[in-house]
């Protein structure tokens, strides 16, 4: 489920994209399919930053941007690693019994928004930078840190395949903003 969720967000980051940029969007998609399989493989962010910037060239993102934006955004970790913790984090707490209510589940997502900011751009970061919420707002204990710490580990590739692809799309919604105001 978490995988088919990542999918549908890159698609729709591009189609948003695409009709900002008035690029076709699928063609958008081909061209970062080699920093997503580079995530993938590594589950590092910063490790596919030459990729990225790549793929962002040749989706015709200015080099200027490019080398700011995707260096920034692989410390940011929003779509894929969000979409990851929360869903991992609902299933520990099925697993454990324990209810899920939206009076817990909103401010965790929001501060999850939060913390994705500052997560470091290595394998496994985000999770780790999710840990303190995990414990104060779900009320994880360690047995269900550990839980989830290893689901996450599981599939961070996936995640951080997910971040990687969006960046290139915030990259180029960047720079046709930047050509719309020069």
């Amino acid at each position: 489920i978490i995988i088919c969720i990542h999918l549908a967000v890159i698609f729709m980051q591009y189609i948003i994209a695409g009709f900002i940029s008035k690029k076709n969007p699928l063609k958008l998609i081909k061209n970062v399919i080699p920093s997503y399989t580079t995530a993938l493989a590594t589950q590092s962010s910063v490790a596919v930053i030459p990729v990225s910037i790549g793929n962002a060239l040749s989706n015709g993102v200015s080099e200027g941007i490019s080398n700011f934006v995707l260096p920034l955004c692989s410390t940011i970790h929003l779509s894929g690693s969000i979409v990851s913790i929360t869903c991992n984090s609902i299933a520990v707490m099925i697993i454990n019994e324990v209810s899920i209510e939206l009076s817990n589940m909103i401010p965790f997502m929001l501060m999850l928004g939060i913390v994705m900011v500052a997560a470091p751009g290595v394998p496994c970061g985000a999770i780790f930078a999710a840990s303190g919420i995990l414990q104060s707002i779900l009320g994880f204990d360690s047995s269900m840190i550990a839980l989830i710490i290893a689901l996450h580990v599981a599939q961070d590739g996936f995640g951080t395949a997910c971040n990687v692809s969006g960046d290139g799309a915030i990259a180029i919604i960047m720079d046709y903003i930047n050509n719309a105001l020069n």
